[in-house]
């Protein structure tokens, strides 16, 4: 579809193709569709498909990227999943698809037309940033259950709808944050929520890397014939062609992403919300800006967040110009307690003991001890510590996709919730969203979490929502969450 040509309207939700306006019937529209309540018997159908601990859900895949082919690969190495079906607005990773999953799988350029499919139980959302809130919506209700990738939402307000819509349709929605089905994961929070490490008093989180000099700065132009670039920009402003815009670099443009706060942030925080039960922030301040690369991206290649929860706080770090010596890495963490620090990353973790001893002695031996008058050392025994050490290595990062993956899979089956649903899922976005806005603005963020509302600052509150460009912003309402 070429980018000057107006959008499809939305699709019959009778059948896989479109039909033209003069011979559409209103009353079978998406739109009527939705609003009326009908997806309810597709739920029902969906539901009665996926009964029985071992029937196969049949899987449609939303967007072949970098984590699309994982989860791709991941879904057809489960015995009771088969992926039938995929969405994608670049032909070549269409039939990139196609090659890995073999014979049989259906094609899609508009994605609306993989969620008309009856015969698709659960759909991957793995498309860029800007779409995983509507193409999720419109998923379940479709009668689809979800697996979405992380970041849940471009705004805050997205998180909110997101939830709305699933709950009315009562559908199954994983975020992926897939940290939270890693067995040596779960252990670490055993470990802090059982007290090993003490009283939580801060984390750290950071990822340094150097990109320098930058990804350049390409002239505008006609996108590739293989690229359907209207489809691909979806709800986002329309902006011209750029190499940099689209696949993987969409992650450097505020239109369809928040940087590396929103990618390896709502990882990193995820963690931290889960091991901690917080369900948001107080007050958020983050400061940087893209200073160092040379290119025509716009998120911060230099970031720094405080985080201020309720009992602890978090400091988040993102370098894209340094790679540093003593970053977490990605999905890691350091948990600092007052009897000892945790340190967790996907490969495993340990908990290092803080030594005890005597405050007094602390101070006096200072850098050679203190005069006369000052503090002097005091007799006590050697070597102890507030806290048992341990160490693990069985972490596997490959597993822990998979892992993430079979959980969705049992959810979908007995309806339970899955390790990282929607609503834990959007109140850690809503913190990484604040902590652009704060940089942005250039001003400390206040949160109400439980009205999730910016506190006395009117103009940061604007930035909570965005508008979808049309024909999408129709699809929105209606959903019924405006």
């Amino acid at each position: 579809m070429s980018p000057n040509r107006p959008a499809k309207p939305p699709l019959d939700m009778k059948e896989s193709t479109p039909k033209s306006p003069e011979k559409s019937q209103p009353g079978l529209t998406r739109r009527h569709f939705i609003k009326t309540g009908a997806a309810a018997a597709l739920t029902a159908a969906s539901w009665n498909r996926v009964l029985g601990a071992n029937e196969r859900v049949n899987v449609g895949v939303i967007g072949f990227g970098l984590i699309g082919r994982i989860h791709t690969r991941n879904f057809k190495a489960q015995p009771d999943a088969q992926v039938v079906a995929v969405a994608e607005a670049y032909g070549p990773r269409m039939e990139a698809a196609a090659g890995l999953v073999g014979g049989g799988l259906a094609k899609y350029r508009d994605f609306r037309k993989l969620l008309d499919d009856k015969n698709i139980d659960a759909v991957v959302v793995a498309a860029p940033d800007h779409w995983h809130a509507l193409m999720t919506m419109l998923a379940c209700a479709a009668g689809k259950d979800v697996y979405v990738e992380k970041p849940s939402s471009l705004f805050v307000r997205e998180g909110r709808w997101m939830i709305d819509v699933a709950r009315r349709y009562k559908r199954v929605v994983q975020v992926g944050t897939q940290q939270r089905s890693g067995a040596h994961y779960q252990r670490a929070r055993e470990l802090v929520r059982g007290g090993r490490i003490g009283k939580l008093v801060s984390v750290q989180v950071s990822y340094f890397r150097n990109v320098s000099p930058g990804f350049g700065h390409p002239p505008d132009g006609a996108p590739p014939p293989e690229l359907d670039y209207d489809a691909w920009l979806g709800p986002a402003p329309q902006r011209p062609y750029n190499p940099n815009r689209a696949i993987y670099h969409f992650r450097w443009f505020w239109d369809y992403s928040g940087g590396q706060m929103t990618n390896l942030g709502q990882h990193s925080l995820d963690v931290v919300h889960w091991f901690t039960g917080v369900k948001g922030a107080k007050a958020v301040t983050s400061a940087g800006g893209r200073h160092f690369l040379e290119d025509n991206c716009e998120v911060p290649d230099t970031q720094d967040a405080i985080i201020e929860y309720p009992g602890f706080q978090a400091v988040c770090q993102w370098r894209e110009c340094a790679a540093g010596v003593a970053a977490t890495g990605m999905g890691g963490l350091v948990f600092h307690g007052t009897k000892g620090t945790l340190l967790l990353g996907r490969d495993g973790f340990e908990v290092i003991p803080d030594k005890k001893e005597n405050p007094i002695n602390i101070v006096a031996r200072i850098i050679g001890g203190h005069p006369v008058g000052g503090p002097q050392p005091v007799p006590e025994p050697p070597n102890q510590f507030w806290t048992e050490p341990a160490k693990e290595t069985s972490g596997d990062w490959k597993d822990q996709y998979v892992q993430h993956v079979r959980n969705f899979l049992d959810c979908v089956k007995s309806r339970k919730q899955p390790n990282s649903d929607l609503e834990s899922g959007h109140q850690v976005a809503t913190v990484c969203h604040l902590a652009n806005i704060s940089l942005r603005t250039g001003r400390k963020i206040h949160w109400d979490a439980e009205k999730e509302e910016i506190i006395g600052d009117l103009e940061s509150a604007m930035m909570l929502a965005r508008p979808y460009r049309k024909p999408w912003d129709a699809e929105l309402r209606a959903l019924g969450v405006l």
